[in-house]
């Protein structure tokens, strides 16, 4: 997306003599910093950048990217950590600002895992359950405050265990009903809610670098629970299951496959269900389209990372498949849904093998793509 934006914007330059007085500016030379990559693979990056995004959830979405990734004492062999923030606005009214971290230790002694969304997010809500209409949501409006943080420590080579945390709060929530008249009846918490999380995750991780997975293993179980009355509105938990493999092919190309699971019990607020959608599993779905208290969903993605014939662009081909129940004992295949689709890669930071992701997800309610930088798992 960065190569593309500049690419253009030289392109579209009418003359040759206008096109070396844009290559001179600070603009062009900070961008080329950026694509050639020309620093040590040790020493620790940090850019900022425009970015331009897209998803179902959002349309249009205009923003900045401050990425900074370093190695923890500036040793290659511990594993790359990355520190995003991403404020952003879209054509839907959305805005806020978005925090993501995975920094490792040295020797990989701690494991720092978490996101922060700070946001006013508007959001189409289709109803809870594996069957819903997807002709007539609802629109809710709220701010939005979510923060969640794994502090882990190994306990033995590529073991991790540690506490969690998970705050939520919803408020000044707007539940505007759809104007065909079929309303949808206010969910548990359709009205505003703030929950506070405890618990504890067991993970195994043998990955080396998390935007851009070549090889390894990451499984993660962890037990999150609220009690109402303590931070909380409602009392609820749940078991979280995500494992996700990544096998080389060949020289540049990798099979990945994601398996997660989600099962949840107690009165569980609207937001805080299992989502099925997204930019990362079931791409092609809008994020909620289906929601309940348990989730199992997979995906299989098969990346060429970069082409034989190129150094910077790649493609990739995925499927996945998923649905939501009220109940471990009400999953039914028949309510299982697909997705497929490809996606377009670019490499942008050669050295740290980091790529931006355009992909393209196809269900049978339509295409929705998606951009953004590393792989969607």
């Amino acid at each position: 997306m960065i190569a593309l934006f500049f690419l253009v914007f030289v392109v579209a330059t009418p003359s040759a003599s206008a096109q070396k007085k844009f290559r001179e500016t600070k603009i062009w030379r900070y961008a080329s910093s950026i694509l050639n990559d020309t620093s040590e693979a040790s020493k620790a990056t940090f850019i900022v950048y425009p970015t331009f995004a897209s998803s179902p959830e959002t349309g249009l979405q205009i923003g900045a990217s401050l990425l900074r990734l370093f190695y923890a004492k500036k040793d290659t062999l511990n594993r790359l950590s990355e520190l995003q923030a991403f404020p952003f606005f879209t054509i839907k009214g959305q805005y806020g600002i978005i925090f993501e971290n995975a920094i490792y230790g040295n020797e990989d002694k701690w494991f720092f895992l978490g996101e922060t969304k700070i946001q006013r997010f508007p959001l189409s809500y289709y109803g809870v359950g594996p069957v819903t209409s997807g002709n007539d949501p609802a629109y809710v409006d709220a701010f939005q405050l979510l923060l969640k943080q794994r502090v882990l420590r190994k306990i033995h080579k590529n073991f991790f265990f540690g506490p969690e945390v998970d705050y939520q709060l919803l408020s000044n929530v707007t539940f505007k009903q759809p104007s065909d008249g079929n309303l949808h009846e206010i969910p548990l918490g359709g009205d505003g809610t703030q929950n506070l999380g405890f618990g504890l995750g067991f993970v195994y991780d043998s990955r080396h670098n998390v935007l851009n997975v070549r090889k390894g293993l990451f499984g993660e179980i962890a037990y999150l629970t609220t009690v109402k009355g303590f931070g909380s509105e409602y009392g609820f938990g749940g078991v979280n299951l995500d494992v996700r493999s990544y096998h080389p092919v060949g020289k540049n190309s990798v099979l990945a496959w994601q398996v997660k699971g989600q099962f949840m019990h107690g009165d569980v607020p609207f937001n805080q269900l299992a989502l099925l959608g997204g930019d990362r599993l079931m791409r092609g779905y809008y994020l909620g389209r289906y929601r309940d208290k348990n989730l199992i969903a997979a995906q299989l993605e098969y990346r060429m990372l970069p082409f034989p014939f190129s150094k910077r662009f790649g493609a990739v081909a995925f499927v996945s498949a998923g649905t939501v129940a009220p109940d471990i004992n009400s999953f039914q295949i028949k309510r299982l849904r697909v997705a497929c689709g490809v996606g377009f890669r670019f490499l942008v930071f050669p050295k740290k093998d980091i790529y931006i992701r355009l992909d393209f997800g196809f269900t049978k309610e339509g295409l929705n793509f998606y951009v953004f930088n590393g792989e969607a798992f």
